[in-house]
Parts: structure tokens; sequence; C-alpha cells
């Protein structure tokens, strides 16, 4: 009998809606076997979300019946979409589409469908919604296709549509694509100057381009000019490169230029230099900012502030985070995040619990974040101090974020506390965030630590049906569990465990309820 692990078909009282939506759909829930509370809550508030929008009804619904056929045609799959009769808007279409980020194959199949159903009245947003899950999976063949079917329709390619696709094709590495459709921009009557330029610049850098994007500027600046803007996008790129000879050189060619350099510039520099543990030339430059009476922003104090607590100097960094507010330089969020970051890790919790009061009174931009949060959880010793923190998180209006629930299924895998497991699991899912690679890799490195072969492998697997590529690490503990398993099969005679292992955790949850039922 398989473990909690594998989601156990758990049912929440604040379930009722869906599960009545889904009788209409022609659906029979799963018999209720247990009820829980909300998953991140202390009370049971999770109808909440459910309550406050009509339309996520009707996106459970969708999502029911294209979880239920995965494994399906494109065809079966336009068939079941048919026979749920559900009206489609374009808020619930993109709805569903973000519950399937990490699955390109169910995204794109819900979207022809859509686009068979709706016509040419479809919206561009929907459009860059697909085009964005298929460039992040990688599938630029279908990512062809409908960026074609789009320039066929008059005005729909628009400055979303230039962002999402240079972001997918820079990340890919598909930087000759990326050029190509800046110039195709005259063709779809999008302005082409000196703005979408630094754009193509910004994401050829981001994804560590930043030889190419500097020639590419060199080669483009008689055409479009540039200005401080531009530099910095090129000063950055090297920064986030990790070469800091040739961020200096930039940043000389900047300082003898006519541009005159902003407090973008002296942040990237100052953030350069202390990824790279030159933090004393760090401090130099900050110290003569304000000499030069070039008062630095909040940006360039965090920075400083992050880079001290790194090199666990905190009480150095408790006094910038004083002088800061002693020259009217006010702390945001960030400045007491990489406080409480670090104030965490030195189990100083006193201070860190004085901080987050101190946060909450400023409200505003000092207002606690998801961000802040996760350095409490992880901070936690046991599952019991869990609600505490999700009750204050839930109190100042954060939201749960895929960070989060990856964040607590890592905390209650290391805890052995598979009840909680599978519920963090099944809430990720109903919520629309998750699971994405991270959750399947927390779960596959995590069953393999504990010896269960046959349901990190069921994860695996169904990773790998959604199209997810895994990590390196996770295909070594993959051939060495396929090893372990047919040596185990061979010295038991049992040939049905490798076989199990195939199944994917949902097939696997499916079999137990008919045994159950």
């Amino acid at each position: 009998m398989l473990g909690s692990f594998l989601r156990p078909t758990i049912w929440r009282k604040s379930e009722f809606l869906f599960q009545n939506h889904v009788k209409i759909l022609g659906f029979q829930p799963p018999r209720v076997r247990k009820t829980i509370g909300f998953v991140h809550t202390v009370v049971d508030s999770g109808n909440i979300e459910f309550r406050q929008y009509p339309d996520q009804q009707s996106a459970i619904g969708l999502q029911n019946i294209l979880r239920n056929h995965r494994n399906s045609s494109l065809e079966e799959i336009e068939l079941a979409l048919d026979q749920g009769k559900i009206a489609v808007t374009e808020d619930l279409i993109l709805d569903v589409l973000k519950r399937n980020s990490s699955d390109w194959k169910l995204a794109y199949a819900f979207f022809k469908w859509v686009s068979r159903e709706v016509g040419d009245s479809l919206g561009a947003g929907v459009y860059n919604g697909v085009l964005d899950i298929l460039g992040k999976m990688h599938r630029f063949d279908e990512a062809t296709q409908v960026f074609d079917e789009m320039s066929k329709r008059e005005g729909i390619v628009n400055e979303d549509t230039y962002r999402v696709l240079l972001n997918r094709y820079a990340a890919a590495d598909k930087v000759e694509e990326a050029q190509d459709l800046f110039h195709r921009r005259k063709e779809f009557g999008i302005e082409h100057d000196l703005v979408p330029f630094q754009m193509l610049l910004m994401y050829l850098c981001r994804y560590k381009h930043a030889e190419i994007a500097e020639t590419l500027f060199h080669s483009k600046k008689a055409e479009f000019g540039f200005d401080i803007k531009t530099l910095n996008i090129i000063l950055n790129g090297w920064c986030v490169l990790g070469n800091v000879h040739e961020a200096k050189r930039f940043w000389k060619d900047i300082v003898e230029s006519k541009c005159k350099p902003d407090l973008f510039t002296f942040a990237t520099f100052i953030k350069a230099l202390t990824k790279k543990g030159k933090l004393g030339t760090a401090l130099e430059l900050f110290r003569g900012m304000w000499e030069k009476g070039c008062k630095p922003d909040v940006v360039i104090c965090n920075c400083i502030i992050d880079a001290l607590c790194f090199k666990n100097r905190i009480p150095e960094a408790l006094e910038v985070f004083k002088e800061m507010s002693d020259r009217g330089v006010f702390p945001n969020v960030a400045t007491y995040n990489s406080l409480i970051k670090y104030l965490c890790k030195n189990r100083r919790m006193e201070k860190v619990y004085e901080m987050l009061d101190e946060m909450e009174e400023k409200k505003g931009m000092c207002l606690p974040n998801d961000i802040t949060f996760n350095y409490l959880l992880k901070s936690l010793k046991e599952p019991e101090e869990v609600p505490g923190v999700l009750e204050r998180m839930e109190r100042n209006g954060c939201k749960m974020t895929v960070d989060t629930y990856n964040l607590l299924l890592k905390l209650y895998m290391d805890w052995v506390h598979e009840e909680r497991v599978g519920c963090t699991w099944d809430e990720m899912e109903k919520s629309g965030l998750g699971p994405n690679r991270c959750s399947y890799t927390i779960m596959i490195h995590g069953l393999y630590d504990k010896g269960r072969f046959v349901d990190a492998l069921s994860y695996f697997n169904e990773m790998t049906l959604k199209g997810m590529a895994p990590e390196p690490r996770s295909k070594i503990l993959v051939n060495t569990m396929n090893i372990k398993l047919k040596e185990q099969e061979s010295k038991e005679g049992k040939k049905d465990a490798v076989n199990s292992g195939s199944k994917t955790p949902n097939s696997r949850r499916k079999e137990r309820r008919v045994r159950a039922g």
C-alpha cells in the first residue's frame, strides 16, 4: 500500500462548489475520505477564493477534463471539452492557460480547442499567453505555428507578443531568432526605434549574451542613438555574466562618454563588485557617493546591506540600515528581507520578529511579502510551527506562491510528514500555481533519499510526460534507481517493481480509489 506521498484523495469542505460543478459536467467526484482545513491557513477559509471569482468554478471544471485526458489525442480532448458545454471568456481562457503553464501539451490542446470555438474574436492576450508557455518549454515549432496564425490577423501582434518571444528566444539561446524578430517589427506596424532596440539588448544581456549585445549596440548606435539606459543595459549584461573585468572596462567607457552615470549605473556596478567578493571596493564606491553628494538610493543601500550580511558582518549591516534612515533614504521590504534572511540563519529570532513587527507598523513599502515569510518558514524546526507563520502571512494580505508551496513541500518531506505533503501538493494543483519542475524535483529527490524508488520514478515519469526537462542530478538519481530496482527484481523475481514505476502518481492514485471503492 503506497503512502500518502502519492497525493491521497482528500477533499475539503470548501470544495463543495467544485464538486457541484463537475457533476454538471457529467463527472462524479470521488467519495470523501477525509476532511481537512485549507493548507495555508489555520481557519477553514479555503472557500473565499472560490467564491470571489465566478469563472474559477469553470476553470476547475475545464482543468479536471484536461487532466483526465492528458494521454488522449487532440481530437479526444476537444470532444471532451465540447461535452462540457462551458461558455468561455477571455479571463477564463487565461486562467486555464495559467493552470497549465508547466504542461504545454494540455495548454496547447486547450488553445487549439478555444481557437476553433472562438475563431477570429480571440484576443492578443490569449495568443501571447500560449506563446509564453510554449516558449518556456522550448516548443518553438508549435510557437511558430501560433505566431504565424497571429500574423494573419491585423493588429494582433503587439508589444507584449514581441516581449514574450524575445524573452523566450534569448532564454533558449536562439539569438538569431531574437534579432530577426526585432527586424520584423515593421511588418506588423510596430514602432522600430530605440525603445524596442533596448528591449532586445536587455533580454540578450539577461541570458548572458552580453558580448553579442555589445557588438549589436555598437553596430546600431548610429541608427538608433543611445542614452545612459542603453549603456546601463550593457553594463548589467557583463555583470550578469559575472565578468567583472569587462564590467570595469565598460564602466570606464560610460564615465568617459557624454552620458553621466545615474543611480542605476552605480547600483549595477556595486552589485557586480559585491557578487565577486570585492566588498571593499564596493564600500569605497558607496562611501564616495555620499561624499560627492550623489545620494545612494534604497536599491544601492540594500545591495551593500545584503553583501555585509552575506559576509556575516551583520552589525555593520545594521549600521548602514540606521545610517540610511538618518540620511533620508527610507528602507523598503527588500531592506528588511536581507536582514531577516541572515538573522534567521544566525537564529536571532527575537530580532527577526522585532523587525517583522516594525514592518507591519510601517506598512506601505515595508509591508512583509511572501519572501519575508518564506525566510521565516525556512527557520522553523517543527511542523506544528507552520500554521502560525502562514496565518500571519494571510493577515498581511500575502498570497501563496509556487515558491512557498515548494518550500512547504521540502519542509514536510524533511520532517517526514506524509499527510501534509499530500495536502500541500493537492492545494498547489487546485490553486493553478503548480506543480512545476522544482516541485517534481523536490519529490523525486526526497523520495529517493527515503528509498521510495518506485514512487520517485512515478513522479519523474509524470514530469517528463508534461514536457518538463529534469535537472542533471535527477537524471543521475533515476539511472541509479532503475539499476537498483532491476537488481531487486533479479533477486526477488518480482517483475512488477519496475513496471509500476512507469505509472504516474495520478494513475496510481486512481488504482487505489478503485480498490478502496
